[in-house]
């Protein structure tokens, strides 16, 4: 299956904050989307950065508490992993466990796309394992 499938089935909205959002602002959104990351767009429409739960947690483990008033560039993961939407979803699977990241920005012509997490690419294996189950008590019980 592509990345593409996979976004058409999910849907392709992706909740985004810009690098000065602070990071209580960016708390409230995540809550707010029930995600666990949200891409970092710059004013030209380029992906700044990505940050999530952990880098958060992270960074308040370090700096403390005032870091919650700080803008969301200083936390943020400014090299982003990302697929394309030809991309299967095998090939993110390998991307995902090698670079040990949960949340993929989709790009189509250098402009996001969409977002895949790790939960989406579970969801869809399950899927096809499910199916595979049917087609084989399927062929057994014609057997």
């Amino acid at each position: 299956m592509r990345i593409a499938d996979l976004l058409r089935k999910k849907g392709s909205a992706v909740a985004t904050v810009t690098p000065e959002t602070t990071v209580t602002t960016l708390l409230a959104g995540l809550a707010e989307h029930n995600v666990g990351a949200m891409v970092v767009v710059a004013p030209d429409g380029s992906i700044a950065g990505i940050v999530s739960e952990r880098d958060v947690v992270r960074r308040l483990n370090e700096h403390g508490p005032g870091l919650l008033d700080g803008p969301v560039s200083e936390i943020m993961t400014k090299l982003v992993a990302s697929c394309g939407p030809d991309d299967s979803v095998d090939q993110l699977s390998v991307l995902m466990t090698e670079r040990r990241i949960r949340h993929v920005p989709v790009l189509a012509d250098g402009r996001l796309a969409g977002i895949v997490s790790i939960g989406d690419v579970v969801k869809n294996r399950m899927e096809q394992l499910e199916q595979s189950q049917e087609q084989l008590q399927a062929y057994i019980s014609q057997g």
